[in-house]
């Protein structure tokens, strides 16, 4: 566990293939999608965030602190991680979204451990980034404000900017899977249902 990293759950999207639903908020088994990722993470830091931008009252029902983007044109999971880098106390950030359930339980750990120098590091599956599952050093929080006044949303060319430090989590690809549909939702609880039961 990593006392000095707050952690950020990034739930302030548009959710559009989710019907319009607030896709954190999507009902997965006995809780909420957020809250699975809420339970990985917790763990692995000293204390949480959540960004979001619609049903905040919902979400502070966690009983974490809830920030809105700064921003008010949605410009993707920057404008999060922006949000997150500014109310953070820490030096250290740690970013997930709301809808990767499995994600790692040595995310934190396994980012810390191989940053070298870097002010951010992301993860790898080995075949295709993940740079929503990001640690980044709250000094960046000028970096990203210029990035996104320039008008800029790409999270993986502002990562290759700051040359952010990728870290592959080999032989974990399920880790990173995102639940985007209320079809992914289905599957996954059938699987874990298959896996529980």
């Amino acid at each position: 566990m990593h006392k000095e990293i707050i952690g950020v759950i990034l739930a302030g999207g548009r959710s559009t293939r989710m019907a319009g639903e607030d896709k954190g908020l999507t009902q997965l088994g006995d809780k909420a999608l957020y809250q699975h990722v809420l339970a990985r993470l917790a763990p692995q830091v000293g204390n949480l965030i959540i960004s979001a931008n619609r049903n905040q009252q919902r979400y502070r029902e966690s009983g974490l602190p809830v920030v809105s983007d700064l921003t008010a044109d949605f410009p993707g999971p920057l404008a999060g991680i922006l949000a997150g880098l500014h109310y953070a106390h820490t030096e250290w950030i740690v970013c997930a979204p709301c809808d990767v359930p499995d994600l790692p339980h040595n995310l934190v750990a396994q980012l810390w451990q191989h940053k070298g120098t870097a002010l951010a590091a992301y993860a790898s599956d080995g075949e295709r980034p993940h740079p929503t599952l990001a640690l980044l050093h709250t000094s960046l929080l000028d970096n990203l404000t210029d990035y996104l006044a320039n008008g800029e949303r790409k999270l993986m060319l502002f990562m290759e900017a700051i040359e952010a430090q990728q870290v592959i989590f080999n032989n974990q690809q399920q880790a990173f899977r995102n639940l985007n549909t209320p079809e992914d939702c289905q599957q996954w609880l059938q699987e874990k249902g298959a896996i529980d039961g």
